[in-house]
């Protein structure tokens, strides 16, 4: 896992002040509150733009069943949201707006096969934000700025904590690996770099599967044997 990108800023950024006036006639819709209610304190609450179903209310980042997924009625005014999802040229699976209140606090946890070596990632577009804002990925604190575009492997352990007085806003955007986004992502880092490492198997692993090994008689379970006895010695 250390040598997978945890991060990238990539190198282009967003108009403000045309994200934060769109955000401004979303803040008067109904927000809800987000599902993991153990894995924060405070307020932390989401918004669809784009879910399964086509319905505001579905903030699921997972999608269940064979249920459309269509930009909900949230979209109806956000011409300049809607210019921007459609400028990433991949499949989504969830866009939403996620909105951490101030003192709020996102515990550490992890998004289990969310990240680019997974064949799926997650885009985090900030459009409300403050210098008291502690994004915290793997040990590691992030500045986000607003208007700038991240990725975030999610399969690290991170956490936020919203220490300023006012509230955060990230667009955030759930999608599918494609070449459009392989050439996007591998001229930011090696595409070696994106791959997940084989698991390694403990030492009582390797003994049970050498005994089981030694029950088959064919020519590949012969060398695998080999290997394996070397690799125990």
């Amino acid at each position: 896992m250390e040598n997978l990108v945890k991060h990238i800023r990539f190198p282009f950024t967003f108009d403000v002040e045309k994200l934060q006036q769109e955000v401004q006639t979303i803040l008067t819709q109904k927000w809800i509150n987000h599902y993991n209610t153990n894995d924060y304190e405070g307020e932390w609450c989401s918004i669809a733009l784009l879910s399964q179903g086509g319905k505001s209310e579905n903030i699921n980042a997972i999608n269940i069943g064979n249920e459309k997924v269509s930009y909900t009625e949230i979209m109806a005014s956000c011409t300049y949201l809607k210019e921007i999802m459609d400028s990433f040229l991949f499949e989504k699976t969830t866009v939403r707006l996620l909105r951490l209140a101030a003192g709020g606090y996102i515990k550490p946890h992890t998004d289990n096969c969310l990240g680019y070596e997974d064949g799926v990632f997650r885009i985090h577009i900030p459009i409300i934000t403050n210098p008291n804002v502690e994004f915290i990925l793997d040990n590691e604190r992030l500045i986000m700025k607003e208007g700038e575009c991240w990725y975030i492997d999610a399969n690290f352990t991170h956490s936020v904590a919203n220490k300023g007085a006012h509230d955060r806003i990230h667009l955030v955007i759930d999608g599918i690996r494609n070449e459009w986004t392989d050439q996007l992502f591998f001229k930011e880092a090696n595409p070696e770099q994106f791959v997940k490492p084989e698991p390694q198997l403990t030492l009582a692993e390797k003994k049970l599967l050498l005994a089981q090994l030694k029950t088959m008689n064919t020519p590949i379970a012969e060398e695998l044997i080999k290997k394996i006895s070397k690799e125990i010695e």
